[in-house]
Formats: structure tokens, C-alpha cells, sequence
């Protein structure tokens, strides 16, 4: 059933893809042409490993606990396994500082990389954010963005790798409604010949214990779909449109939004935050543009 928390405890941005958490940390870190976007070196693949036991023996644990995470769908990875061990790029709505880890625990026994806002990477969180596969998405320019492609292209064609993108752009806690997608995860995909895995984290309402106490917004759900494809009977130019907003409708989905109901349009076009109210049955309408 949907829930919309319509919390007003976050500073959500006039623009749908802005971000509004203060990293604290730069360490000055250049994301160029010359950075090494996937890190091969014998020392960070270990510790890699390391981290990869953590997770399964504490962090999922603890964070299926405080976060209240619920995991549905999972049979999807196992019906089209064949499929994602080819290679293939998911992408969710971004709703919560510790959803990776839902989605981490999701897709087990797969290991993804991550497509990161380079100045969390710079940030105080920046090595953790790598260890768990994260690839900064680069801002020096068009020789630091065909390099980073390059790799990308490389992980998902040639390692068979897997590739998580948040399409929306920024995460904004405890939002309901999907925001635009931006058109990277469409043009990656169709650029590797790969698929596109939707997942959508919706919300239960909290409990006495975790709203008073612990002051929980809201519990997660975190559910998996099904593989969607480029269209290829549609010339280029439309094809990238088509699959992002094919993609869009299928999060909207998998959270329970009606996508013609949805408060957004499916591609982002500096799309403006839209104030909302929600009636009893969930369904969110347009109060502005």
C-alpha cells in the first residue's frame, strides 16, 4: 500500500536534482582524465574484500534493523540471472543515506559499482564511498567525462560488470514522489547494449518505538522489477527518450504511483520542486508548476 510520509524535516531544493547535504571534507581530490575512475590495484581490491564480509555480517544486519528495510522481489534476480551476470545498469529513487545498502543487500550475490556526486568522494565519506564501488562522476570538463565513459563502458561491455545510477541525480530523504530521471542511465545503457534493472524504495508508516523514540520517519521497502530494454525499432534520437521514461514508469511502479499519476514528468528539464498534497488513498496531485 502506498505511504507518503509528507515530511517537511529536510531542506528539499527548488531544483529536483540539486543536493542539500553540506559535505563538511574536500581533500582536494581532481577528478580528470588521468583519475582511475575503478581502482585495480592489488591493495584496494583487497580491502574491497574486506568490506564485502562486513557487509554481510554487520552492516546488512544492522542497517535492515534501523532503517526497518523490507526487500521484495528478489526472485527477479534469480529469474534473469542469466541476464545481469552480462552486465547491466539498475537504477533507483534516492531517499535515504543508507539506501546503497538496501540496494547492496537486494542484488546479493551481484556486486555493483556506483555512479557518486564527486563531492561526497572528496568528502568525509569519500573512501568508504569507494570501497563499496563507487566511481565519481567527474567535473573537470570533456576530456575527464570521455575518459570516465570509456571506463564505464569498459566495466559494463567487457567485465560484464553491473552499474547502479541514481537517475534522479540527489537524494532527498523521505520523498515520495519520483523525480525526473536524467537521461545518462538511457544513454549508457543503450550505448553498452545492456539492460536496465529498476528498483523502488517505498515507505510503511513507523511504529510508536521508531517515530517517538528513535524518531524514524518512515520504515523502507525496497522492491526489485524486472529488466527493461532500449527499443530498438525506434530510431536513435528517440530511443534514449524512450527507455528513460519506460524506466521512470517502472520505479514509479514498483513504489506503488500510478506513473500518469506521478507528480513529475519521466525526463528531467530543470524540473522545479512541486508542493503537493496527498488524498486518502495516496495519490499525489499538482498544486503548481
Amino acid at each position: 500500500m502506498y505511504y507518503d510520509p509528507k515530511t517537511n524535516k529536510f531542506p528539499y531544493t527548488d531544483i529536483t536534482d540539486k543536493h542539500y547535504l553540506k559535505v563538511k571534507k574536500n581533500n582536494g581530490l581532481v577528478f580528470d582524465e588521468n583519475y582511475p575512475y575503478i581502482d585495480r590495484s592489488k591493495g584496494f581490491l583487497f580491502k574491497q574484500k574486506l568490506i564485502r564480509i562486513l557487509l554481510y555480517i554487520l552492516v546488512f544486519p544492522i542497517a535492515t534493523v534501523r532503517m526497518g528495510l523490507r526487500i521484495k522481489g528478489r526472485e527477479n534476480i534469480k529469474k534473469h540471472k542469466d541476464v545481469l551476470k552480462n552486465g547491466v545498469i539498475s537504477c533507483c529513487n534516492h531517499v535515504h543515506m543508507w539506501d546503497y545498502i538496501a540496494v547492496m543487500k537486494a542484488i546479493r550475490p551481484f556486486k555493483s559499482n556506483l555512479l557518486a556526486w564527486a563531492p561526497n568522494v572528496r568528502g568525509e565519506n569519500g573512501k568508504l564511498i569507494r570501497l563499496v564501488g563507487g566511481i565519481p562522476i567527474p567535473d573537470r570538463g570533456a576530456h575527464a567525462t570521455a575518459a570516465y565513459l570509456n571506463v564505464l563502458e569498459d566495466l559494463l561491455k567487457n567485465e560484464k560488470g553491473w552499474l547502479h545510477i541514481y537517475a534522479e541525480g540527489s537524494m532527498w530523504e523521505y520523498y515520495a514522489p519520483v523525480r525526473p530521471f536524467k537521461r545518462g542511465i538511457s544513454y549508457l545503457s543503450i550505448k553498452s547494449d545492456k539492460p536496465v534493472l529498476p528498483l523502488g524504495i517505498s515507505y510503511r508508516k513507523a511504529g510508536f518505538i521508531r517515530s517517538k523514540i528513535f524518531k524514524q520517519v518512515a520504515c523502507l521497502t525496497l522492491t526489485v522489477g524486472e529488466p527493461v530494454y532500449p527499443d530498438e525499432s525506434l530510431p536513435l534520437g528517440e530511443r534514449e527518450k524512450d527507455l528513460t521514461v519506460r524506466c521512470h514508469d517502472a520505479v514509479c511502479r514498483l513504489v506503488g504511483i500510478d506513473p500518469a499519476k506521478n507528480l513529475y514528468p519521466p525526463v528531467f528539464n530543470n524540473d522545479k520542486r512541486i508542493d503537493y498534497y496527498t488524498d486518502v488513498y495516496g495519490v499525489g496531485y499538482k498544486t503548481s508548476w
